[in-house]
């Protein structure tokens, strides 16, 4: 097989680079190792930041999720049994959020690249990256029981922290930053209509709670829980009864029960791999950075990813010019960079902290009063948690 761009992974980052290189004209083939109905059944972060729903527009996959998507004007901030709102149009310029699983937006670029778009092969193990600081990079990968090798004159690796492509730089040439937490996130998917319109975050002495939701009918909800915790270990009347106390604050706000469906832990931690490029070889989204979910970054860091590699590879095969090519990494890593501080900051803030003493404690306190009581606080906060613009 021979195209312009072989891309490893068919989740998010590789589909939407697909859909955006046909766009413009330059072939490519998307290798997936997975099934369909297991790409399609993936449960992933559900934000979208503006910039990400711009470009699902754009790109023509932005269809249902207008029809069925939740458009969010803010969040409300909870602790010390008090509430305040942030609100995201008069803070950041007019731009909102956009809860839609990022299941959804899988579903959609599928559909859209099995209609017309370049060929997306489903159970393709890759196997290896050859020759990726060549010009003629190569794809070996097994599908349907037979190995077949891709030519490329570039490859995109889409495929996660645990994919090949990660692998493929050499050890020597990487530089590798990471940060553990001692907490995960027990999340679990409840049939009950959400208790709120935006998403709360709460800050409470028995440890962090997130309410959010999946669609009007459907809540999502975590809790802090100390890493390596077992979700068999709690009962539906115990996560109730948690989220209930951790979600409290004065007046007659009231949790909504209803049968839980899922369980799940989320370990915590944070990972960036420099650089993103090797030769002809691109990183994008997990392959390269780990964000915790706290800031609602994962997804949309990758969408800015390859959009940031498409403008680079139409730039070259329109004109010839390696520019943006050669820049690539530099430009996605200070965009990874501040979301991972702003990921840290929220998540240090809003996460009481086993090894923390109490004077450090306070401190975390007193940075939510002040994003309660200072217009510029609050304003920073919404500006990147709605995503700063794309250049």
């Amino acid at each position: 097989m021979r195209t312009t761009v072989g891309i490893i992974g068919g989740g998010p980052a590789g589909l939407l680079l697909a859909r955006l290189l046909h766009r413009a004209g330059l072939d490519c083939v998307v290798l997936e190792s997975r099934e369909r109905r297991y790409v399609e059944a993936r449960q992933r972060a559900g934000i979208l930041e503006q910039g990400t729903v711009d470009v699902l527009r754009e790109c023509g996959a932005g269809a249902r999720m207008d029809r069925e998507g939740l458009l969010h004007r803010g969040i409300e901030l909870r602790f010390e049994g008090r509430a305040h709102r942030i609100d995201f149009p008069a803070l950041a310029d007019g731009r909102s959020v956009m809860v839609y699983a990022q299941t959804e937006v899988v579903k959609d670029l599928v559909a859209l690249q099995l209609a017309d778009g370049p060929p997306l092969l489903f159970g393709a193990e890759v196997l290896t990256v050859e020759d990726p600081d060549s010009a003629t990079p190569t794809v070996r990968f097994r599908h349907e029981g037979r190995e077949q090798t891709l030519s490329c004159d570039f490859v995109a690796g889409c495929d996660g922290f645990h994919g090949v492509a990660r692998g493929a730089i050499p050890a020597e040439r990487t530089a590798v930053f990471e940060r553990d937490y001692p907490y995960s996130w027990l999340g679990v998917l409840a049939d009950v209509p959400p208790s709120c319109e935006e998403l709360i975050y709460a800050r409470h002495r028995r440890g962090f709670a997130l309410h959010s939701m999946r669609s009007p009918q459907v809540s999502r909800l975590y809790l802090q829980v100390p890493a390596g915790t077992d979700p068999a270990g709690w009962s539906d009347e115990r996560i109730w009864d948690e989220l209930a106390t951790r979600f409290a604050v004065d007046g007659d706000w009231a949790l909504e029960r209803g049968p839980i469906t899922a369980k799940s832990v989320t370990p915590m931690r944070a990972y960036v791999q420099e650089p993103m490029r090797h030769g002809r070889l691109f990183l994008a989204g997990d392959a390269a950075h780990i964000v915790p979910p706290t800031g609602a970054k994962g997804l949309n860091l990758a969408v800015t990813d390859v959009v940031t590699l498409a403008r680079a590879l139409t730039l070259h095969h329109e004109t010839g010019s390696t520019e943006l090519l050669d820049s690539y990494s530099e430009t996605c890593l200070r965009r990874v960079w501040q979301a991972e501080r702003f990921s840290a900051f929220m998540t240090d803030t809003l996460h009481p902290h086993p090894d923390r003493t109490p004077f450090e404690e306070r401190l975390r306190l007193a940075q939510l009063e002040r994003i309660a009581a200072s217009p510029a606080a609050s304003a920073e906060l919404a500006e990147n948690y709605v995503g700063l613009p794309l250049s």
